[in-house]
């Protein structure tokens, strides 16, 4: 029987003969990542198991990203926890300061995540190198101990939902809008543990940050992973990163639960109102809606592309008047690359705030915390109740296009009025 690339990967990393959906199977591991909420939870329970040393030192990956830099004495003394732990484990990708940068932005990156690999995070956004074929899915921070400890895991094997989306995408149409679109269709639980793999012609021409992108969201369906066939367009960003990896595509066999049809032709920008992703309507639908603040940045949408995005719609204008812009680049490498650019200096002479690469008002962190009845049109993956402050306070998704023309009108504004 064919398999799907969760099938193919999982297999390859398990001595037991994968059948299909619903088995249970332990696993190998390649990479083991934490941060700086996860990782001290994960490391108690590390000591608490007994264990002495982590199973590999250059295999177990900790980014201090979300509180940082730090925000107050709490957060400080967490990121002083995974400091002390990574330096007396010898763990070799230890970064925060200026090394550090929003963790799924970071590691692929630095070519520390690649095709065929299983990955384990606590991080429910672990998922996001699926965009590079890997089988990368958020755990707890106990079950992230065990595999800190022993290299391995255990998966039942999810079933696979194939998204095929066809045509050609519009202008101002971006990935961000391809998987906003998909949620509006299914649901948050339209996909609950199971992999979405993505096909069709308009995914083989996205880049791979287009595809990083998606699969950062393939939780928001409720998804244990979203997945991406290694083509040569992901060898060779890999290979720019230092990887030799191989290809990777399903069987033309394989089977499937389900298989959900996007057409691109017909797609024009969404957001995704308050307070659930799969609240999306075409922009023209909530156009005019008043905002307060505009973010731009996370592991979904803080990349060069999505900068470059928002530098094109606010170059030589002024940001609204009563609204903040908070752009935060997502790793130190992409800060350097948009102010080589002279994106940075575009985004100033907008009127916009340039943090340093964090998660920061993503998760409600900080640098851009919400009042109650303000309202934030973000370039995030999550708008539930309260996630960026106040529980009165409401969440708007979009991509970094929209944004950036909505920061320059002070409503939800299409870019093609700007």
């Amino acid at each position: 029987m064919g398999k799907t690339l969760a099938e193919k990967i999982l297999q390859a990393h398990t001595q037991e003969e994968i059948t299909g959906p619903g088995q249970i199977v332990q696993v190998k591991v390649d990479k083991v990542l934490a941060n700086d909420i996860t990782a001290p939870l994960a490391i108690e329970s590390f000591k608490k198991m007994g264990a002495t040393r982590v199973f590999a030192k250059d295999r177990v990956i900790l980014v201090c990203d979300h509180f940082t830099p730090n925000k107050d004495i709490k957060s400080a003394e967490q990121v002083k926890k995974v400091r002390e732990f990574a330096a007396a484990q010898e763990i070799l990708h230890y970064y925060e300061g200026g090394e550090a940068g929003v963790e799924h932005a970071l590691l692929p990156e630095l070519g520390l995540v690649g095709p065929g690999e299983i990955v384990v995070g606590a991080d429910s956004h672990t998922c996001t190198y699926g965009g590079l074929g890997a089988f990368a899915t958020g755990l707890g921070s106990t079950d992230i101990a065990y595999a800190m400890a022993f290299g391995e895991t255990w998966f039942k094997v999810p079933e696979t939902i194939l998204v095929k989306v066809r045509g050609k995408l519009n202008p101002f149409v971006t990935a961000k809008d391809i998987i906003l679109k998909l949620i509006g269709l299914i649901g948050v639980d339209g996909a609950l543990y199971r992999v979405l793999e993505f096909q069709g012609e308009v995914i083989e021409l996205l880049d791979i940050e287009g595809r990083l992108t998606i699969a950062n969201m393939a939780i928001e369906a409720g998804g244990k992973a979203g997945l991406f066939a290694a083509d040569e367009k992901t060898l060779a960003y890999t290979r720019e990163k230092g990887r030799e990896d191989k290809p990777l595509f399903p069987d033309k066999e394989a089977r499937y639960e389900q298989v959900v049809e996007i057409d691109a032709n017909g797609l024009q920008p969404v957001v995704a109102c308050p307070h659930l992703p799969e609240n999306v309507k075409e922009v023209e639908e909530v156009k005019g809606i008043k905002i307060d603040q505009v973010v731009i940045g996370s592991c979904t949408n803080g990349r060069i592309s999505d900068l470059r995005q928002a530098a094109e719609v606010l170059r030589g204008k002024k940001v609204a008047k009563g609204v903040r812009l908070i752009i935060l680049p997502a790793t130190p490498n992409i800060f350097k690359q948009a102010l080589k650019e002279g994106l940075l200096e575009i985004f100033l002479e907008a009127g916009a705030v340039v943090g340093p690469p964090t998660c920061g008002p993503c998760l409600g962190g900080h640098m851009g915390i919400l009042a109650g009845g303000e309202r934030c049109l973000a370039t995030t993956n999550r708008n539930f109740k309260g996630r960026m402050g106040s529980l009165e306070s409401e969440v708007y998704l979009s991509s970094a296009y929209v944004a950036a023309a909505s920061a320059l009108t002070g409503v939800i504004t299409h870019p093609k009025d700007i």
